[in-house]
């Protein structure tokens, strides 16, 4: 039979090195392989499309927003909309650069009228970095604003609810 250490008696892996706790008793320290952290090994690369339907759906979320895009994209969106299988498009007014660490987005708004168009976007400009940011880990260098109508409340949607519910 073999002689045992007082290690291999722990089990503790061989290679191992005991280190003190705070309560005076060792615990074995595994040694990494691979060298270094692995959230640093590899490389993550995000879609333009990614961003652009993150950002299309924190815009959607502030107070004011009407609808996203131009009068033209909208009229072309409610058209795909009403197709069997088409769905609304979350990057319908948005437009995205993506690099390696960091983002630039153009969005395109129509607000609700008797809003204010510099409080509506300030927040969707603060929802959008929040949202993008977050999700993404890269840094919004910045989000211009086109706001390019104003839906009036007496104004019939371009986009009318579909007949079967």
């Amino acid at each position: 039979m073999t002689d045992m250490t007082e290690q291999d008696r722990t089990g503790a892996p061989s290679g191992a090195k005991d280190v003190p706790e705070s309560s005076g008793t060792r615990r074995p320290q595994m040694t990494k392989r691979g060298g270094g952290d692995p959230a640093t090994r590899g490389r993550t690369t995000i879609a333009d499309g990614v961003v652009e339907k993150i950002a299309g759906l924190a815009a959607r979320d502030v107070l004011g927003v009407h609808a996203m895009g131009s009068g033209l994209s909208r009229t072309f969106g409610a058209v795909r909309d009403r197709v069997p299988g088409g769905s609304k498009s979350a990057t319908r007014g948005v437009k995205v650069e993506v690099g390696e660490v960091q983002t630039a987005l153009d969005l395109e708004i129509v607000v609700d009228y008797g809003v204010s168009i510099s409080d509506v976007t300030r927040d969707v400009r603060e929802n959008v970095i929040a949202a993008v940011e977050r999700m993404t880990g890269l840094e919004v260098v910045e989000v211009n604003i086109a706001v390019s109508d104003v839906k009036l409340p007496d104004e019939e949607d371009e986009e009318p609810e579909p007949r079967i519910q």
